[in-house]
This record gives structure tokens, sequence and C-alpha cells, in this order.
């Protein structure tokens, strides 16, 4: 596999106040060795803004595979300079991406900080925060994002959908979702330190055209969700856990963002008999 790098348009110090952040590919699909531009993302709606793609912001970014697993956090830049790198694959097969980035934090105002808690499906913390007196005061938090991206390349797939990279907050596919086809049900499991997390706000979102879709659904015992998807096209699953901090640093929280980007690919046209 090359890396390449490319310019960039913004840093990461423009995430603080968005919300989702994802991985995007310019395509899904490509053949063995071409070129594919991997961008991060951030905003709402599913319409974000690029962000800076370096060593200072990520933990660890990894590649996985048939053929295992490659660490490509050292071939990073050692700025937030460019938003994007150019992968390119010699072998078919599913081809997954997995980004974790650094701690930041942010302290949002009470009123701010609960009404998106509530948006991320996140009501036991608002009822910690107002057992304990907190709800009246700051939201200090510290956040990690957990984000993957899917490819099948050469048009084909294998098990390496599946795999558990080990992410603090991780979203598995327990099937193929690039083998789905429209109407056809998306399974996922969440995972917290390993184990499945229950009662989770699974968000799925597809932005066609004009129109965004947002599905929501819950977590199960066993951490997992199903989704249906009406349609082709690119998706994205994102979820939020937060728990309270240990570490006495000064922040009442952590949180942690999963996300998984995949392509739902379009059915081939069928011919009519003659």
């Amino acid at each position: 596999m090359k890396t390449w790098f490319f310019s960039a348009l913004m840093c990461l110090a423009s995430a603080a106040q968005a919300h989702e952040f994802w991985m995007v590919p310019d395509r899904f699909s490509p053949p063995v060795r071409a070129e594919v531009e991997l961008s991060l993302r951030v905003g709402e709606n599913f319409v974000g803004d690029p962000v800076g793609f370096g060593r200072p912001m990520a933990e660890s970014l990894r590649w996985f595979s048939q053929g295992g697993a490659v660490q490509l956090a050292p071939q990073l830049p050692d700025n937030l300079e460019q938003d994007s790198v150019a992968l390119a694959f010699d072998k078919p097969g599913a081809q997954l991406i997995v980004l974790d980035t650094k701690p930041f934090t942010i302290t949002l105002p009470p009123d701010t900080f609960n009404a998106y808690l509530r948006e991320e499906g996140l009501e036991r913390v608002v009822a910690q925060r107002k057992a304990t007196g907190q709800d009246a005061q700051p939201g200090r938090e510290r956040y990690r994002r957990h984000v993957k991206t899917l490819l099948r390349v050469g048009g084909q797939s294998d098990a390496s959908f599946g795999v558990r990279a080990g992410q603090t907050l991780e979203i598995v596919p327990l099937a193929d979702p690039q083998r789905l086809r429209p109407g056809g049900a998306l399974t996922l499991q969440v995972l917290f330190n390993g184990a499945p997390l229950e009662g989770a706000l699974v968000k799925v979102w597809n932005q066609r055209g004009p129109q965004l879709s947002v599905l929501r659904t819950r977590t199960d015992d066993q951490g997992r969700s199903t989704t249906t998807l009406p349609w082709a096209g690119v998706w994205m699953a994102s979820v939020v856990h937060m728990v309270p901090t240990t570490d006495q640093q000064g922040w009442d929280w952590d949180s942690h963002w999963g996300n998984l980007t995949f392509e739902l690919p379009l059915v081939p046209a069928q011919r009519r008999p003659l």
C-alpha cells in the first residue's frame, strides 16, 4: 500500500464547536491499486467541513484487511496543515480504516450542555447532573473520536468488514453492509471497552440530494441495533457515550463518539426478457 498527502483546508481546532465527526473516501469501491483520497469532516446534519489530518490529533490510525493490521499513524504529517490522505490497495477485498483521536476539551453553558445531552440520547447523564445539583453548572467535557470507514476494493468484500479494532467506543457491523440491498436491515453492535453497550442511541444518517434522513434506534442488552436502510448511497452510523471522569484533571465528563461510514451499493439494473 502507498500513502500520499494532499493540501489542507482547515485545522482540527474548528471541531470544538461542532457535532458529528467522520471519515469519508472520495469513492468507496475503488479498483485495485487505484488511489483513494481519505478525508475527515466535522459538522451537523451530515454536512461537514474539512479537518486537519495529522499526528497532533491522531492517537491511532490503523488499516485492517485480510492481510492483518497495519499502523498508519507514523506516516501522517507532524502538523495539521493537510486535510486528507491518499491510499492505494494492492489486493481486492474489504478494507477498514480506523482512527482514534487524542482527547480534546470543551466547556459549554448549562442550557447548551443539557440540550446536547438530550439530543444525543444521554438522559442518564442529565439525571446524574440533576441528582448531584450540577444541572445548573457548565458542562466541562473531555472528548475523543473513534471513527471507521469501510471500503470495497476491486468489487470484492470479505470478513474484514466486521473486525473488532478494540476502540474504546466501537461500532461493529454484524453483517456486511456492502452486501445489503435497499430495504435490507443493517445490524450493528456497539461496544464500550470491549463490552456490549445497552441503551445507546444509534443514529444512521443519509444525505440524498437536499433530503437528510436520520434513523434512530436504541441498542439492546447485547449492544445491538437494527435499522432498515431504504435506499442505496453513502450512510453514516454514529453513537455517543459519556461517563464521569476519574482522574481529577478539572473535567467532569469523558465522552466518546463512535462513527462508521460505508456505502450501500446500487442494485444493478435487471434486463427485461426479450
